[in-house]
């Protein structure tokens, strides 16, 4: 009974030490295993993170890209834009020279008209009752036809005593001129005309040379008795 007894003390303390060296065995394994779970867990969670970092940088160098390229597409739009409006002012000048133009032919071709009535109320001088009526309607149609040029803004240029300028002006003939002084216009051979303030027509002018040769001042024919008077002396001392 007793022997039954020991073996049954000793089968349980080995089933106890059998189970404690178990229980120790699993509590070592479940913390290797919690270990490795951890590790795997942080490691995960680098990967996640590092992988987050490259996605962030990516996407701020994706971003700076971006910008470049607006801020380059900004500058291209600005100089086409800055280039089609410069191609719009200078198609509106064009347009206005090429209108000026136009209209400076067709008027400069009207002008030798107005000379030939200018120069017909100057010479004709009507006596009888019949050539005066004709003088009349004669000078309605002048009237109208001047009209008309100044609807169109052109004017005469007034010339006779101003200073000759080769801008406005075109000098045919010079003379000495008693009167006036040089370079200034003493006769209107052809009218000139502007046109809003340009040039339509040069006028044909004569333009005065001063006073001439015989206008000499007394005190510079004597300088010239004086100057001769000294040649003349100086050859005399070189013939003895």
């Amino acid at each position: 009974m007793i022997e039954n007894q020991s073996d049954n003390l000793e089968s349980t303390e080995k089933v106890v030490e059998d189970n404690f060296s178990e229980d120790i065995s699993n509590s070592i394994n479940k913390d290797e295993i919690d270990t490795n779970k951890n590790e795997e867990v942080n490691s995960d969670e680098a990967k996640e993170n590092s992988s987050n970092l490259e996605d962030t940088l990516n996407t701020v160098a994706r971003l700076e890209q971006l910008e470049k390229e607006h801020q380059t597409l900004k500058n291209q739009y600005a100089r086409i834009a800055a280039d089609f409006d410069n191609f719009r002012k200078r198609q509106s000048r064009d347009q206005d020279d090429l209108r000026i133009q136009l209209i400076c032919k067709s008027l400069s071709a009207i002008l030798p008209i107005v000379d030939n009535f200018e120069r017909a109320r100057q010479q004709l001088k009507p006596e009888s009752e019949e050539a005066q009526t004709l003088h009349r309607s004669y000078q309605g149609l002048y009237k109208q036809l001047v009209d008309v040029l100044k609807q169109q803004g052109v004017a005469p240029m007034r010339v006779l005593g101003q200073q000759f300028d080769p801008n406005l002006h075109e000098a045919v003939l010079r003379e000495p001129s008693e009167i006036e002084k040089e370079d200034i216009i003493i006769e209107e051979l052809q009218r000139g005309y502007h046109l809003d303030g340009k040039v339509l027509r040069h006028a044909l002018v004569k333009v005065s040379m001063g006073p001439g040769p015989n206008n000499v001042s007394q005190e510079e024919i004597e300088k010239d008795k004086v100057e001769e008077d000294l040649a003349s002396n100086e050859n005399l001392t070189d013939e003895k």
